[in-house]
């Protein structure tokens, strides 16, 4: 899989992992989907490098879908603790 194909795979897992951890985000949704494709290539090298699954699958593969969206829950996590969960904060 491509640059490209993990764009668009981190878009995808952006918007689930948002479905799944509501609230509103510092950045709205464009920092929701820069953390969801920054995630799934963090998920991705975790997942090449530690789990022994090589980041070529393709885009259908189960454990690719997986890593990617556990890697943008974890950043989402991370941004909401480094920079608040609340946009009303002064």
């Amino acid at each position: 899989m491509g640059v490209i194909g993990w764009i668009v795979l981190g878009l995808i897992a952006g918007a689930i992992a948002k479905v799944l951890l509501p609230g509103r985000d510092p950045g709205g949704i464009i920092g929701t989907v820069l953390t969801g494709i920054v995630g799934a290539f963090l998920g991705g090298w975790i997942s090449a490098k530690w789990l022994d699954h090589p980041i070529n699958k393709s885009f259908f593969d189960g454990p690719t879908w997986i890593s990617a969206i556990g890697g943008a829950l974890v950043l989402l996590i991370a941004y909401r603790l480094i920079f608040g969960n609340s946009r009303d904060r002064r």
